[in-house]
């Protein structure tokens, strides 16, 4: 196979861009570097098209190392033929490959081979061919009864030499190919739950839907409730179909032995044949609907890590709960713990002014801005409290609610406890909460990406698939963002292009002996942080107020001798890069022209580009350009909604079928696909993602089932 020219047909690329791509994988180069500092090779590819890219290579080459061994294998056997061998080469597909080896490959004991060691293949050949001068099978099959070899009848021996058949009719490449196309089009999933009770799996009693038909979400959710025991699952395919197929290619009429071949046909679809394309099919619509679901999860988690930070507010985290009390944690702006405590302001306690009083010393003490709350078990009634003591401060304090997904992941794991050896887990807890808000991206990174809860049915997924995809996510938004060498933890620093968990751990312990990093170039001092390491993780490390202000962006150090070119070219100096930028350096290079001066400096447009962009906003945040998250004063409760209510509210998930919405109640509503835009859309993402703000309306309200039903469109 040509992989360079299959990639370029299949992702609509010019072949430079997949030639120098996969080079510059091959030569140990990571995504986000490849993405960032190589836009000129790979012509200016997105890091997910660029994924998705190395993926599908490592899927070929794994195809063709797979044809290898298949001929090796067959010619080992001494069966490989130019036929083959061009068959093996046209496969397109594992599944396929696997086909063509099925009758080469060493199988397990079958009733073939039991009836082949009987010495029976003589008389399944005979048959199998369906000669018109076969006129009688049962006087052919006299000759192989033999009890020595357990064949005490003609019938026997005539049943064995219809298992050979069998398996022959069953190892057809070709049948397998059409039966499964055919069927992937024309059967029907069947599903039913003869339980009195199926909770959410009700809708599937008696359910049945075309595969080629059937939506992803519902998949997932029907081998769930297989899986659970609430539902029976099965295939519903026309079995004239099927025999159809299989009697072109072997049946063969006007032969005594055409009976027995039929027989052995419909015993090899029945037996062998559907049940195998009944688990390939199940499998295939598994594989796509956790392709879409982790690639929905994938899009939810960038989101969710990419949110806005609250920068520099002194923040009061509450991990809300009843018996043990709601945790407290005062943390400065930059996350550091100044203070933690436990009050009791919700039932069975209900301490409201010993809580209330505590809390306003704090916010008093530290002069603390707003309020993180965990959302779990007695957020509610915590977020009541807290909109009290704001209105009773009447100081313009503010409080946004947090998902907790994976903070007591987080708090109970080696991690947390190296962080705050000397506090009890629960706090470490309110810590995670109130970060979460500051700098999401710092603090999640902490967490299994599968704990933070932004997906569906994230614990279904292939674990291989899902760890990738999510941990590629993390990659990209870290190095998208940028990370303070001198602030960042051993587990944002280990997420940095080029760098992983062994380095950042060397990184820190420099740092902490050495004092701040005061250059990028002082990287190579670090233990086992060698060239290679330094060239994919120095553009995207941060040092504020450095030697070298360029240090302070994420122009990479190989283009400094390029920029110096510009800066001189342009009449500017490093000290107006310090002074906040040089927001007219752009109009200068359109002026004397951007070409122009990318061939004066040795770089390509592109790379000029991303230059100038950094030192306009030396320093910039990407997130700092997206809409800030939505800080609430008061509170209201189910029972205050009434329908054509119009509120503001956060996206928090986006899934198949619509995308659930914080109103400030704490129980999140749900607004369906229908009901988010006036025009179609295939998925809610194509308009909405986590952490939008936007504005709804109250459709219906089920306080006892704790349901909200919203719309984005106008009621």
């Amino acid at each position: 196979m040509d992989i360079i020219k299959t990639l370029t047909e299949e992702f609509s690329l010019k072949p430079f861009q997949v030639e120098n791509t996969v080079k510059l994988i091959d030569e140990g180069n990571t995504i986000p570097f490849i993405a960032r500092y190589r836009k000129e090779a790979h012509g200016s590819l997105d890091d997910q098209t660029l994924r998705e890219l190395s993926d599908r290579l490592t899927y070929l080459r794994n195809l063709d190392e797979t044809r290898e061994k298949y001929k090796k294998s067959i010619e080992e056997q001494g069966a490989l033929t130019e036929e083959l061998i061009l068959a093996i080469d046209s496969a397109a597909t594992l599944t396929e490959l696997d086909d063509i080896y099925r009758p080469y490959k060493k199988k397990r004991k079958t009733r073939a081979s039991v009836a082949k060691e009987k010495g029976l293949s003589p008389l399944a050949e005979i048959l199998y061919e369906q000669s018109p001068d076969c006129e009688n099978p049962e006087v052919l099959a006299e000759d192989y009864v033999n009890l020595e070899l357990g064949v005490e009848t003609v019938k026997d021996a005539l049943n064995g030499a219809m298992d050979i058949i069998a398996e022959i009719i069953s190892d057809d490449a070709d049948i397998r190919k059409r039966m499964r196309f055919v069927a992937s089009a024309h059967a029907v999933l069947r599903v039913s739950g003869d339980k009195e009770d199926l909770d959410v799996y009700e809708m599937y009693r008696e359910y049945s839907e075309a595969v080629s038909k059937i939506a992803d979400h519902r998949v997932l959710a029907i081998n769930r409730g297989e899986k659970e025991g609430f539902l029976k699952v099965s295939l519903d395919f026309d079995t004239d179909k099927a025999m159809f197929i299989i009697s072109k290619n072997h049946i063969k009429e006007g032969s005594a032995a055409t009976p027995y071949v039929k027989a052995a046909a419909e015993d090899a679809y029945s037996r062998l044949i559907f049940p195998s394309i009944e688990r390939e099919i199940r499998s295939a619509l598994t594989e796509k609907a956790s392709v879409s679901a982790i690639k929905v999860f994938s899009t939810n988690l960038k989101q969710l890590l990419m949110q806005p930070p609250v920068k520099d507010k002194i923040t009061i985290g509450l991990d809300p709960g009843y018996r043990t009390g709601c945790k407290v944690a005062v943390v400065d702006g930059t996350g550091k713990l100044l203070d933690t405590g436990v009050i009791y302001p919700v039932p069975p306690k209900n301490q409201l002014e010993e809580a209330k009083v505590i809390i306003k010393n704090l916010v008093k003490k530290y002069n603390v801005s707003c309020f993180a709350i965990g959302n779990g078990t007695a957020s509610h009634e915590t977020e009541c409290f807290a909109a009290e003591v704001i209105k009773e401060l009447g100081t313009g304090l503010s409080y946004m609610v947090v998902s907790e997904a994976g903070a007591s992941v987080y708090s109970a794991s080696k991690l947390a406890a190296e962080e705050f050896p000397d506090y009890d887990v629960s706090l470490r807890s309110a810590v995670s909460i109130a970060r979460r808000m500051q700098d999401p991206l710092a603090e999640l990174v902490k967490i299994d990406p599968k704990a933070i809860g932004v997906g569906q049915y994230q614990h279904d997924m292939p674990a291989n698939q899902l760890n990738s995809a999510l941990d590629g996510v993390v990659e990209d938004c870290v190095n998208s963002v940028g990370v303070d060498l001198n602030t960042a933890s051993p587990q944002l620093l280990a997420r940095v292009s080029g760098l992983g968990p062994a380095i950042a751990k060397n990184v820190v312990a420099y740092r902490e002996e050495n004092g701040k990093f005061k250059s990028r170039s002082e990287l190579k001092k670090v233990s086992k942080l060698g060239p290679k390491a330094f060239e994919q993780s120095a553009g995207f490390l941060r040092i504020i107020d450095g030697k070298n202000p360029l240090d302070n962006t994420s122009v990479h150090p190989e283009s400094y001798p390029a920029t110096e070119k510009l800066l001189k070219i342009c009449n500017f100096t490093d000290a107006d890069i310090k002074n906040g930028g040089i927001a007219n350096i752009s109009e200068q290079v359109n002026i004397k022209g951007i070409e122009n001066i990318a061939n004066e400096i040795g770089v390509g447009v592109p790379t000029l580009t991303d230059i100038i962009k950094e030192l306009e906003r030396p320093g910039r945040d990407p997130r700092d350009e997206l809409p800030p998250p939505l800080l609430r004063q008061d509170i209201m409760s189910m029972e205050d909604l009434k329908p054509n209510m119009k509120l503001k509210g956060t996206v928090r998930n986006v899934i198949d079928f619509g995308a659930f919405v914080d109103i400030g109640v704490h129980q999140d509503g749900l607004v369906h696909i229908s009901r988010i835009t006036d025009r179609f859309i295939k998925h809610p993402s194509e308009v909405l993602k986590v952490g939008d703000i936007v504005d709804v309306y109250v459709l219906s309200v089920d306080v006892d089932k704790k349901r909200i039903s919203l719309s984005i469109k106008p009621i």
